[in-house]
């Protein structure tokens, strides 16, 4: 019998409950900051912004949190997800090492993010909310929520960074499809980012600034509550299912990862994989290396600092403890536009200081080429973003093939590039080039931590 390639689960195998990796931890991540009394938040403060479901999903202390039916109903369109050993990218490479990704680009929007949007979308129906905003930078998230609040009847509205805006038609189009309505960042429409616009008429826009916008309208009506695609508790919850997933496949494919590399940007599709393994790890049944990777030109866990600070550019958020290269900061309009995030997740920061995982980061050269290699060899040509992860597992593949070592290989390709040919346009005609993050560019933006 020919040896497998692909690892598929059968519905009725598809987990269940949602994994919270916060009761496992040796000890509690540092909480939330009013960013008036600087005192710890409680749920009223958070009431303007979230459902209380959501609420409680963020402080929870419950290690399994279990998925509501109409959440499995829609998530069973696309789950569960395919996991693949890489075997022709392996024989490419000429390494002894075994090379698996767990693939999200099958979802309806073709990334990870409806993992979250779906039970985001469907809490705030449950309680009575008609209309979401949010930021999406790729457009990746914005098309999650648009998707997921069509399928909950509700309205969506969305901010998108300037860059990706401009650089990503065809998402706008996806969301508009989706019935959302979709702005570019910074707008007109608020105080925010009117005041953007007056100090700098042609700002490219950052994540912290679209999500100071979508905040500000989100607290403003009462029918309306803001949703976020990354960085907080709730929605790395909600990512988990893909790493409670894989584990099951690991299982039907008789191996054990050796090291696990996921992309970081805001953290969401790093902890989804990583987290229930990590659970494995502290239990003493396995013992991956959990590695992170993040952009050179957005270098959060690798040359940001661990402090409390704004998730957003307006400072209208809670205070946050995460590794942050500083509100104010404006990362290059690289076209990895999901991982341009000023902050890393507060979980994933948190973990990465009781040294639970590394981190490494890479230029963008670097990354498409591994994107053209892994299109080249498995015939899916992965978004900007998961080139990250494929760069590293690349280079852990030729160390292996240095070493002889016949290591297992885990990686989330948390989406396709169907909507980001523009950027391998750019590749291929030799118009990309790497940002590295002058340290006085960091400095500056690092002075301004409250």
């Amino acid at each position: 019998m020919a040896e497998r390639t692909k690892y598929i689960l059968d519905e009725a195998d598809m987990p269940t409950r949602w994994y919270n990796v916060v009761p496992d931890l040796p000890e509690p991540p540092p909480p939330p900051l009013h960013p008036g009394t600087r005192e710890p938040v409680g749920p009223d403060d958070l009431a303007p912004l979230f459902p209380q479901a959501l609420i409680a999903q963020e402080v929870s202390t419950e290690r399994y949190i279990d998925i509501p039916e109409e959440v499995l109903e829609v998530y069973r369109l696309w789950r569960p997800s395919p996991l693949f050993r890489a075997r022709r990218l392996e024989k490419a490479l000429g390494t002894p090492a075994r090379i698996y990704y767990k693939y999200e680009g099958v979802s309806p929007v073709g990334s990870h993010k409806p993992n979250t949007a779906v039970p985001q979308a469907f809490y705030n129906a449950a309680e009575g909310v008609t209309r979401l905003t949010t930021e999406t930078g790729a457009g990746q998230w914005g098309s999650a929520l648009a998707f997921a609040s069509a399928t909950f009847g509700l309205e969506c509205e969305v901010w998108q960074v300037r860059a990706s805006y401009d650089q990503k038609p065809y998402r706008k189009l996806m969301m508009e499809t989706f019935g959302a309505t979709v702005h570019p960042s910074p707008s007109e429409l608020t105080e925010s980012g009117r005041a953007i616009l007056a100090a700098d008429p042609d700002s490219t826009g950052s994540l912290g600034i679209a999500i100071s916008e979508a905040v500000e309208q989100a607290a403003q009506a009462e029918n309306t509550r803001y949703a976020l695609g990354s960085v907080l508790n709730h929605v790395l919850l909600h990512q988990t299912i893909i790493g409670e997933e894989a584990l099951k496949q690991f299982e039907l494919a008789g191996d054990t990862p050796d090291v696990l590399v996921g992309c970081t940007g805001g953290g969401s599709n790093f902890g989804g994989l990583a987290f229930p393994f990590l659970r494995e790890k502290l239990a003493g049944r396995m013992d991956p290396v959990i590695r992170a990777v993040e952009p050179a030109a957005c270098p959060t866990l690798t040359r940001g600092k661990y402090a409390y600070d704004f998730g957003d550019t307006a400072g209208l958020t809670p205070l946050l403890k995460m590794h942050t290269l500083g509100h104010d900061f404006i990362p290059d309009p690289i076209h990895a536009g999901g991982l341009r995030y000023h902050g890393m997740s507060p979980l994933i920061s948190h973990i990465y200081e009781l040294g639970l995982i590394d981190a490494i980061a890479i230029g963008q050269e670097d990354c498409f080429a591994a994107g053209v290699q892994f299109a080249r060899t498995e015939g899916i040509i992965p978004a900007p973003e998961p080139t990250h992860a494929l760069a590293a597992c690349i280079q852990e593949a030729l160390r292996c093939k240095e070493t002889g070592e016949e290591k297992v290989i885990l990686t989330a390709l948390c989406g396709h590039a169907h909507l980001d040919l523009p950027a391998y346009g750019a590749y291929l005609a030799g118009d990309i080039s790497d940002h590295a993050l002058p340290d006085e560019a960091l400095e500056k933006s690092l002075a301004g931590l409250p």
